[in-house]
């Protein structure tokens, strides 16, 4: 079980990035990635909020929907429930973390629609994960997004004293960037 669990945890956040190699959630991504305090801050709430959308998706899959023969509904009951949590999110943020909530701006309503938080909730119910492993699951998607966007964020704020080719500044390189991040990510699947 644990080392099942450890298989996981590896795989989700590293061999399998929900961003380098599955390509869920890249507006996010690409957007906050600017500065490395912004992109640390919205990977948090990432993992805040796919962590707590796996553990309701889940409670809700095993003992509402399969149970009453309901499961053609889950894509629209895993919308309601992230949308619920990335408002509370964004409210905790505007009370207590006022800076960080000002600094991801449009970003963070964003994580409701972001293909990867709904992604995560859909695999573990594809892979008949059960709640303590989808939890797993979701938290190390989220932690593997984290890492992904905080490396990318570095890189940027390096590539900003540069001296790139007017043709590549701005989004090209960042993309470039993001290709090369993507085509590193794929050693880390001797891992497993």
């Amino acid at each position: 079980m644990i080392k099942d669990l450890l298989i996981i945890l590896i795989s989700s956040s590293l061999v399998s990035n929900v961003v380098l190699s599955q390509f869920l959630g890249l507006c996010p991504f690409l957007g906050v990635s600017k500065k490395t305090d912004t992109a640390a801050g919205m990977g948090t709430a990432v993992i805040f909020v796919i962590t707590l959308a796996s553990a309701v998706a889940g409670v809700i899959y095993q003992y509402i929907l399969k149970p009453f023969d309901l499961t053609y509904l889950q894509t629209i009951v895993f919308i309601l429930v992230i949308a619920a949590l990335v408002q509370f999110v964004e409210m905790f943020l505007k009370k207590f973390m006022k800076p960080l909530y000002q600094a991801l701006g449009v970003y963070l309503p964003l994580i409701t629609t972001n293909c990867a938080v709904l992604g995560v909730a859909l695999t573990n119910v594809q892979k008949q994960y059960g709640i303590l492993t989808g939890i797993v699951n979701g938290f190390a998607t989220a932690v593997g997004f984290t890492i992904a966007i905080v490396i990318l964020a570095g890189l940027r704020e390096k590539l900003e004293y540069n001296d790139i080719p007017e043709s590549f500044k701005g989004m090209p390189i960042v993309l470039v960037t993001a290709g090369l991040m993507a085509i590193a990510f794929c050693g880390f699947s001797g891992l497993l």
